[in-house]
């Protein structure tokens, strides 16, 4: 089964065109060249991807790790709730 950093990564590569050993949890989303702009954009590849929403309040997401734990708990309240 695929973790959602392993995912995550997935996207980054193929959508930003980075390579994988700069994408560690700890590397700045700034650093890699993802502006404000392309959080968006990665947010909306993160909801098609992992088929879940995402609340309109803003979140600070700073890191790859950042993303990768809002993921899981997303995941982990959405579709926790589709199972109950």
């Amino acid at each position: 089964m695929t973790t959602s950093i392993e995912r995550l990564r997935e996207i980054l590569m193929r959508d930003y065109q980075l390579d994988l050993d700069r994408l560690s949890l700890d590397a700045p989303l700034e650093g890699l060249g993802i502006d404000s702009l392309g959080v968006a954009e990665l947010l909306f590849t993160i909801e098609d991807e992992f088929r879940i929403t995402l609340p309109s309040d803003a979140v600070p997401l700073a890191t790859v790790g950042d993303v990768a734990r809002y993921i899981d708990e997303l995941v982990a309240v959405q579709h926790g709730e589709a199972q109950a």
